[in-house]
């Protein structure tokens, strides 16, 4: 159950990053558009535009956390046995957690100190551009702790057990090959 709704969760944020990508593009496309033909601007269009990039890349780092698609390296822990892949993981998440923890304590506390600030061109509350801080924060840190407690109580497989991609390459190698074989195995 848990599962999905961090699944429905993350579809829904992928969608939400369709829009403000395509915002980002129209804002500033049409901008350099009126600049360039009609001598003008949308005055708008630079602040939104970073805000939704700031956005965007925390919006995507927490579905990345969820899909496992942060790159790393699995030099030492590919070496290892189980119980020493599960040592290095735990350790692993528990460290990712405490850094999940800095980073939610730490944009709280600029959206506190910031929620009277006007942004110069739209005039909104500046805290809007520190809560995507925090809204990656708990997005991650619910993740993390549903992998920490499964990393705990042993529901990992062996596969399960590197949370790393060496290589966006390799990664599509590896699903071409997990697509074939379940193809051969259908036949």
């Amino acid at each position: 159950m848990i599962k999905r709704a961090l699944d429905g969760y993350c579809r829904a944020v992928e969608w939400l990053l369709v829009a403000l990508l395509g915002l980002m593009v129209v804002l500033v496309f049409g901008n350099v558009l009126m600049r360039y033909a009609f001598n003008s601007g949308i005055t708008v269009s630079e602040e939104l535009s970073r805000w939704f990039f700031v956005w965007l890349t925390f919006l995507g780092g927490a579905v990345a956390v969820r899909e496992r698609a942060h790159l790393g390296s699995d030099m030492l822990t590919s070496r290892l046995g189980p119980m020493g892949k599960r040592l290095c993981l735990g350790l692993g998440q528990a460290l990712m957690l405490w850094a999940t923890w800095l980073l939610l304590s730490g944009s709280w506390q600029q959206v506190l100190i910031n929620w009277d600030v006007e942004a110069p061109v739209t005039g909104a509350s500046v805290a809007v551009f520190y809560l995507a801080g925090v809204v990656f924060a708990i997005s991650t840190g619910a993740m993390l702790l549903g992998e920490f407690w499964r990393t705990l109580t042993g529901q990992l497989t062996e596969a399960e057990l590197v949370m790393v991609q060496e290589s966006e390459d390799l990664a599509q190698i590896e699903e071409l090959h997990l697509d074939q074989s379940h193809t051969f195995k259908k036949h």
